[in-house]
C-alpha cells in the first residue's frame, strides 16, 4: 500500500509540474481547478481562503488561523470549508524539488446535489471547524491524477472532469471531512448563520462593528453568534473584522499605491495609530516597511 501511494504522489507531481513550469497559481482549463508551484520557502501570505479542498504532491506548507498552526504535506490534505483568513506560508521547497499543490474550489451546491443522489446522512453531533487536516487515501490520490490527466487530452474535459469532481467530492464526503463538508453542503442552520454573519462582514468590514446588527443579519443571538464563530472561524467576529480590515488595506496599499493613513481611513480606521500597532501585530512591520518588503520580494 505504502508504496502504492509513493508512487501516487510521484505522478501527481510529476502532472503538476508540467502544467505549472512557473512558480504561482495557475488556473488550468478546468473549471475551480488550480495549480500551485514554489521553487523556495515563502514569506507568509495573508489572504482571504476560500472553500477549497489542496493537495500537495511535494514539499510542505503551513497555514495559520487565528493561533492555531495546520502543519501539511503529501500526507494530509487541506480542506477550507467556509472563508476564513489565513496566513499561508510554504516551508520546504528548492528549485530542483519545488513545493507541488493542486487546488479545487469547492461549490456548495454541487456537494448538496451529491449528498441527496448517494443519500448520504446529514446528521452531525458538533459544530466542526472551517479548516482541517486529514489523511488523503490512495482513492482520493487517484482521483486527482485522473483529474489532471485529462489536461492532455482537452476535448475529453467538458464531459470527463464534472465526473472526476463527482469522485472527488464523493470520497470527501465519505471520509474524515464529511461532517463539515456535508453541513456546508445542507446550509446546517447554525453555519448557514455563521455564513450570514461572514458575508456581512466582508461586504461591510469598514463599518463601526456592531455585534447586535451582525447577530440579526445572522438570525443569531448575540452570545450564540460568538460561540459557533468562534468554533468555525477560531477568532471572534471582531477579529475577523479586523483582519479584512488589514487585509485589504494591505492590497490597497501594495496594488493601488496608497499611503497608510488614506489606506485605514478607506477600511473604517479613526485612529492611524491604532491601524499601525494592528497592522504590525498581523503582519509582523509597520505598514509602511512591510509593504517596502513585499514589493522588494516582487522584485527578486
Amino acid at each position: 500500500m505504502e508504496q502504492t501511494v509513493t508512487k501516487q504522489h510521484s505522478e501527481l507531481a510529476d502532472l503538476i509540474a508540467q502544467n505549472s513550469k512557473t512558480d504561482g497559481v495557475h488556473a488550468t482549463a478546468i473549471e475551480r481547478l488550480f495549480l500551485i508551484r514554489s521553487s523556495q520557502p515563502t514569506m507568509p501570505l495573508y489572504a482571504l481562503h476560500e472553500p477549497a479542498l489542496c493537495i500537495v504532491a511535494q514539499g510542505k506548507k503551513q497555514v495559520m488561523l487565528a493561533d492555531k498552526l495546520y502543519v501539511y504535506g503529501r500526507d494530509r490534505c487541506l480542506v477550507v470549508s467556509i472563508d476564513l483568513p489565513v496566513a499561508g506560508q510554504v516551508i520546504e521547497a528548492t528549485p530542483t524539488v519545488p513545493y507541488l499543490c493542486l487546488r479545487l474550489d469547492l461549490d456548495p451546491a454541487e456537494l448538496s446535489t451529491l449528498m441527496m443522489e448517494a443519500k448520504l446522512d446529514a446528521t452531525a453531533n458538533q459544530q466542526p471547524p472551517g479548516l482541517s487536516l486529514s489523511p488523503v487515501s490512495p482513492q482520493l490520490l487517484d482521483a486527482a491524477i485522473r483529474l489532471l490527466r485529462l489536461l492532455e487530452t482537452p476535448e475529453d474535459i467538458a464531459i470527463l472532469a464534472p465526473l472526476v469532481v463527482r469522485e472527488i467530492l464523493y470520497r470527501l464526503l465519505s471520509g474524515e471531512q464529511s461532517a463539515r463538508l456535508r453541513q456546508i453542503a445542507l446550509a446546517d442552520k447554525k453555519l448557514q448563520g455563521i455564513s450570514k454573519a461572514i458575508n456581512w462582514l466582508k461586504w461591510n468590514y469598514e463599518k463601526p462593528f456592531r455585534i447586535e446588527a451582525i447577530a440579526r443579519e445572522a438570525c443569531m443571538s448575540t452570545s450564540s453568534l460568538h460561540h459557533h464563530f468562534k468554533s468555525v472561524t477560531a477568532m471572534s467576529p471582531l477579529q475577523y473584522q479586523k483582519q479584512l480590515r488589514l487585509l485589504q488595506a494591505r492590497r490597497l496599499m501594495l496594488g493601488q499605491g496608497m499611503d497608510a493613513a488614506t489606506a485605514s481611513h478607506h477600511v473604517g480606521y479613526e485612529s492611524p495609530s491604532q491601524f499601525s500597532r494592528e497592522y504590525s501585530r498581523l503582519f509582523g512591520a509597520p505598514p509602511l516597511r512591510d509593504i517596502a518588503r513585499l514589493k522588494n520580494s516582487q522584485e527578486m
